[in-house]
């Protein structure tokens, strides 16, 4: 195997899929790079002790669908997932299960809970980062508008899943107050 280091990035420059070279700062290189902030903190939440099951091998699966994501994202050209329609329905079904399973929400919460739960809430807020990276990219360069729905409702997972874990370890949410 080669070395790791390339040198080629030194300057503030990178390569995007294809070849083409744009500057680190580039809102593209942003929203892939977001994306795998993303994949790095679940790989942080799949290291902790405690996890719910299927949580765990849904978070792999996930793990999976971001580097496909920030390939797509990387991808000047554009690459179409068809997968994604497919995830979004999957995570809502997912978060309806464990929803039924919980007492009803009805007051805002504070992040936190368990070490996992407040883990699975900091990848939430990653996750919206995300987000609102890929909307901005959209705006001014068209991409995959599934990837916008897939990370919008992967956030909505990301939360249930924080108040799942909370739930199942017997972790307390605090309610919030307000000023």
């Amino acid at each position: 195997m080669g070395k790791i280091y390339t040198r080629i990035g030194d300057r503030g420059k990178t390569s995007l899929l294809g070849g083409k070279r744009v500057l680190k700062s580039d809102l593209r290189v942003e929203a892939y790079g977001t994306i795998d902030e993303l994949n790095s903190v679940i790989g942080v939440v799949l290291s902790n002790k405690y996890q719910v099951l299927s949580i765990k091998k849904e978070l792999i699966k996930i793990q999976n669908d971001l580097l496909d994501v920030g390939s797509a994202l990387a991808s000047p050209q554009g690459v179409a997932l068809r997968s994604l329609k497919k995830r979004v329905k999957e995570f809502e079904d997912f978060i309806d299960e464990m929803t039924a399973q919980m007492p009803k929400l009805s007051n805002f919460i504070l992040p936190g809970g368990g070490k996992a739960g407040a883990m699975l809430h900091l990848a939430r807020a990653v996750c919206r980062r995300a987000e609102r990276r890929a909307a901005e990219l959209n705006n001014k360069q068209k991409i995959d508008k599934d990837i916008i729905a897939y990370l919008n409702r992967f956030s909505d997972l990301l939360f249930t899943m924080a108040r799942f874990t909370n739930f199942k370890g017997k972790k307390r949410e605090i309610i919030w107050r307000g000023t």
